[in-house]
């Protein structure tokens, strides 16, 4: 049976070319360890690099789109399935529902908004999935400064240091997905 792997990333098209790069090389691993991909279904910026790379190296791609996005012309049109939601919070619970594990590529106010989501779902011990950023470009260092210093100031517990992992290559992400053991048993997380 096929895993399949959320993808939160940036809608932008005006980023750097390591940033498109590396959505490619996301892609091309994901068939090759086995994953399938649900996103956020439009052809734009990192979303439309990485639903391409996985289409075009074998893969089988869910895009997750409401339905006044899909209006403005931005829906891919070049998926396995196309699932058209009402609002952005029945997207985020049909990709949530297919995922066995989330990956988070560089991306805005969306993505972050996304994966806190379901990084606060995990805390709660809702569900015990593996949650990825990466790291191309150090794009998040100070994203992962800040969740050290929310630990260290006791907005959080220790033990939440587990509750993600940041990889700098594709192939430390998918390494760590490879490997990813869940932790929630027994945690005194609530």
């Amino acid at each position: 049976m096929a895993r399949t792997l959320c993808v939160y990333c940036s809608s932008s098209n005006a980023l750097a070319p390591e940033y498109v790069e590396a959505a490619r090389e996301v892609g091309v691993g994901m068939v090759a360890n086995g994953w399938d991909m649900v996103y956020g279904g439009t052809n734009a910026g990192l979303m439309g690099v990485i639903a391409d790379s996985v289409k075009q190296a074998g893969g089988r791609v869910t895009g997750v789109i409401p339905e006044y996005i899909r209006r403005r012309g931005i829906a891919h049109e070049n998926l396995d399935a196309l699932i058209v939601t009402a609002d952005m919070r029945e997207r985020k619970a049909a990709m949530d529902h297919r995922a066995d594990a989330f990956l988070v590529l560089p991306g805005g106010f969306g993505t972050l908004e996304e994966v806190f989501e379901v990084l606060t779902l995990k805390q709660l011990q809702l569900h015990s999935r593996p949650i990825v950023f990466l790291n191309t470009r150090n794009v998040y260092d100070k994203l992962r400064e800040f969740l050290e210093h929310l630990l260290e100031e006791k907005f959080a517990k220790p033990e939440s240091a587990v509750l993600y992992h940041f990889a700098d290559t594709a192939a430390e992400a998918f390494a760590y997905l490879e490997e990813y053991k869940p932790t929630l048993a027994g945690s005194k997380w609530l």
